[in-house]
């Protein structure tokens, strides 16, 4: 009898989909598209849709819209459960492998960068968190500030500065750490790791708009959550889980914590939202811009199963 594992590595090198790109530009419903015409089935690269009960904030598609095409990788975690870019693609590559096992067509549909990183080209081995180091670099964050330390990782390693926001104390500090304990850039290992073999024979897709037309669709997609009930979800979230629980520092999520925990009027967090979320597609699209092996850079219109079909024949 085939074990999964057996399948996995069977399925390594497959031909798949990829469609990447920034929030709201339309990736599911291109993907959606691509499955019901191409005989394929998704595969999620969400780091919020992969929650059970995250379903309002993060676009998450309902049955009525799936209409019967499978959909890997979403509501598979409780918000208690942790998950980084490796465990993703163990997942992805376990529902990979049972799909081409299938003869159907994996199409990954997301916009979490690094786990779309971590499937096609696996992640760059990094030196173990040295504990008294991060200590020293956290109590730099809080007394000089992320901006501060920002501008240092600029300077030593503008690469890695570059995908990171100046107020992303998290990642800021990893980059720093990772410089003192080689003496080389994490922008350096991980673009010479770019540069490496492929696990995939990917038809990697990142779609996009014009800057208006995203900054539109982000405002009125947060409309319609909210006026959908996107409120008493996080509501519901909170009480279950507490504040601290991880996923709820998403982009949309923590803006609606804030407003439930503080008073904040809804027409104030409605701009928080929606300014929140404009800025994590700068940063989307920043991310994207300089990923190695995109095969199509268009609009979702323009991702047609024709045009999918002509890119993977032989």
């Amino acid at each position: 009898m085939t074990t999964l594992e057996q399948l996995t590595s069977a399925s390594l090198g497959a031909r798949i989909v990829v469609i990447a790109g920034p929030t709201a530009t339309g990736k599911t419903v291109a993907g959606l598209r691509l499955a019901r015409a191409l005989g394929g089935e998704l595969v999620g690269a969400d780091s919020v849709q992969v929650y059970r009960g995250f379903d309002l904030g993060s676009a998450k598609p309902t049955a009525a819209e799936l209409g019967g095409v499978p959909h890997h990788l979403i509501d598979v975690l409780d918000p208690e459960e942790e998950i980084d870019a490796q465990r993703f693609a163990d997942l992805a590559d376990a529902s990979i492998a049972r799909i081409v096992a299938r003869g159907r067509l994996p199409i990954v549909v997301g916009g979490t960068g690094l786990w779309v990183r971590a499937l096609l080209r696996g992640l760059v081995e990094l030196p173990p968190v040295d504990r008294a180091l991060r200590a020293r670099l956290e109590e730099e964050v809080r007394s000089l500030g992320s901006p501060a330390l920002h501008a240092r990782l600029s300077e030593i390693d503008p690469l890695a500065a570059g995908k990171v926001h100046a107020n992303d104390a998290l990642r800021i500090v990893r980059a720093l750490e990772v410089n003192e304990q080689t003496g080389v850039p994490l922008g350096e290992l991980r673009r010479q790791h770019a540069l490496g073999a492929d696990r995939y024979q990917a038809l990697f897709c990142v779609v996009d708009l014009p800057r208006d037309e995203l900054s539109a669709r982000i405002e009125a997609r947060a409309n319609q959550m909210l006026e959908a009930g996107w409120v008493e979800e996080v509501r519901e979230l909170l009480a279950r889980h507490g504040p601290t629980t991880r996923a709820l520092g998403a982009v949309g999520y923590r803006e609606i914590v804030t407003h439930l925990e503080r008073g904040e009027p809804i027409e104030e967090t409605r701009m928080h939202v929606v300014s929140a979320t404009r800025r994590y597609a700068r940063h989307q699209r920043t991310w994207f811009r300089g990923e190695p092996g995109v095969n199509l850079r268009l609009t979702s219109e323009e991702l047609t199963p024709e045009r999918v079909e002509r890119e993977l024949s032989p």
